[in-house]
């Protein structure tokens, strides 16, 4: 098939705060440079979910006059709450006893599809070209294995992959370095991973997913610049994670809840636990007479340094959460995302003009000279401490290692098995029965994915592929009741009973790119690969 072919010096796939920011210092740094950066959402922004509390510092350094230029940072944090949560109530943990990291002295409550928005016109403006709505399908190797770029997604092929009377084929964008900032969990971010070997000697990544709703609530309670977070209810022994709720600029309110993806339990659903935790009265009491205008969820990339692949490869890097740099200990990744971006661009800059090599080992000994990898270190141990021991001894020791040994132990945990492998057989647990949904604070899948404003084509090949079509009825049904009923949180997986027996129906029309079936499925049998451009959700202010 003929292809159009379009030359760079540098290809970005992922407008997000990675990408973006590499892209806006490869343009400072030699404003000759060619720099195309791809993006599957129908705009920038259309697919960044975040809570978001975001450190300013790399921004700072990319733009320091980055109040001037209007960038969107409108609240900042006033005050920080954190309580230990019970099904009937609360205990407030006092400010002297959270963790170091968690305080949010000097940052800001925003939207990051927004600060997205404004980092695309930054980019734009130092002569980046921005492609939204094409996403990067393939990655295209030389005869030597080398990355030389993307081909970006067909467009108009029909559900049997044939080409359909609209059919345009993608197009090949060639480089000299590729630069793939696809978010957490990233499709081709796992093919360069396999193929180079990169996390050869790493632990296993860990995740969560994330959920968020945005709120508009009366302004008698509202209240700009609160932070709240809380651990334990509604989640018990089988599950850990936390939940939030910020207070932004405008009666706006985020709200939120992580579920660690090691959670053991098949008849949990994260997405129902959401939903239970807004009737807590914690929350209850700010959203109650507010109206719900967007919901979304993401996979959170949170194993840290430990299991951080090597980032550079021939012909380009991983950068961001397509490489897992969230900083799991303060809850962000915005920040260290850009720096990684950041960093990258000198590295690709110090390549292309003959100073150093970009390599493994080139790019390793900046990362280890930059704030980045000593922010990560401090924090190597956060996530595996709550996991081995939940959030009351997991959290006194996070108290004892950051705020008494300032992150620097002489020891690292291990948290060595997979998420997907913590899941227990069903014979083990009960099903769970999750009270039906109010319609003022808890709400159905369906209902919640419609104001995501997700939306596929329908005509096209699914996005959801099966390695082995026999295995969720043959295998995970009887062992496990098919968990992709419930940790999907959109609705796109379903058994459903036939005169010939029961089968896995993929509503793929659904999915909201959250990437958890890809993460959790315990026979590793679901690969999420892009579906045709813009598809997915359109998130506003998100």
């Amino acid at each position: 098939m003929q292809r159009e072919t379009m030359e760079f010096d540098v290809v970005v796939v992922g407008a997000g705060p990675a990408g973006l920011s590499a892209a806006c210092r490869l343009k400072q740094l030699d404003p000759d440079l060619m720099v195309c950066v791809v993006e599957k959402g129908s705009e920038v922004g259309a697919h960044i979910l975040s809570g978001a509390l975001f450190e300013p510092r790399a921004l700072t350094e990319l733009f320091p006059d980055w109040q001037q230029k209007g960038a969107p940072l409108n609240t900042a944090v006033a005050k920080d709450e954190l309580y230990l949560l019970e099904e009937a109530g609360q205990k407030a943990i006092p400010h002297w006893a959270i963790p170091r990291p968690m305080h949010n002295d000097g940052n800001y409550i925003i939207s990051l599809g927004n600060l997205c928005r404004w980092l695309a016109e930054q980019a734009e403006s130092l002569g980046v070209e921005i492609y939204p709505g094409f996403p990067a399908a393939e990655i295209i190797f030389d005869d030597n294995g080398k990355v030389v770029g993307i081909q970006t997604g067909d467009m108009g092929r029909l559900k049997d992959g044939s080409e359909g009377p609209q059919f345009q084929p993608g197009m090949n964008l060639l480089a000299k370095q590729t630069l793939f900032a696809e978010g957490c969990r990233g499709h081709l971010g796992k093919e360069l991973l396999e193929r180079f070997k990169l996390a050869d000697g790493k632990e296993p990544q860990h995740y969560a997913i994330g959920f968020k709703e945005l709120w508009q609530v009366p302004k008698d309670k509202h209240k700009p610049g609160l932070v709240v977070h809380a651990g334990g209810w509604p989640l018990d022994k089988t599950a850990t994670g936390g939940s939030f709720l910020y207070h932004l600029e405008d009666g706006l309110i985020s709200v939120g809840l992580i579920v660690d993806l090691n959670y053991k339990d098949p008849y949990l659903s994260p997405f129902e636990e959401f939903q239970r935790m807004k009737q807590h009265p914690l929350y209850a009491q700010y959203l109650e007479g507010g109206e719900r205008i967007s919901y979304g969820a993401r996979a959170i990339a949170k194993g840290g340094l430990n299991s951080l692949p090597r980032m550079a490869f021939p012909g380009g890097m991983l950068i961001g959460c397509d490489a897992g740099t969230l900083n799991f200990a303060k809850i962000k990744g915005s920040h260290t995302a850009m720096k990684s971006g950041m960093l990258a661009a000198e590295a690709v800059i110090a390549d292309l003009k003959g100073e150093e090599p970009l390599t493994a080992a080139t790019f390793e000994g900046r990362f280890k000279a930059s704030w980045l990898h000593e922010e990560l270190h401090c924090a190597r141990n956060f996530g595996a401490a709550l996991h081995k021991w939940g959030p009351l001894l997991g959290g006194a020791y996070n108290w004892v290692e950051q705020n008494i040994l300032g992150g620097k132990a002489p020891w690292t945990l291990s948290d060595p098995v997979a998420d997907h492998l913590q899941l227990e057989t069903a014979d083990r647990h009960q099903p769970r029965n999750y009270p039906k949904p109010d319609g003022k604070l808890s709400f159905d899948r369906l209902s919640s994915v419609f104001i995501s404003n997700t939306n596929h084509e329908e005509n096209q090949p699914c996005h959801l592929k099966l390695k082995d079509q026999s295995i969720p009825v043959a295998y995970n049904l009887p062992r496990f009741d098919e968990p992709a009923q419930r940790y999907c949180p959109a609705g796109v997986y379903e058994i459903v009973e036939e005169a010939d027996g029961k089968r896995l129906q993929i509503n793929a029309q659904n999915c909201i790119h959250c990437k958890t079936c890809d993460i959790k499925d315990p026979s590793q049998n679901i690969q999420w690969v892009t579906p045709e451009g813009a598809g997915g959700p359109n998130y506003p202010n998100m």
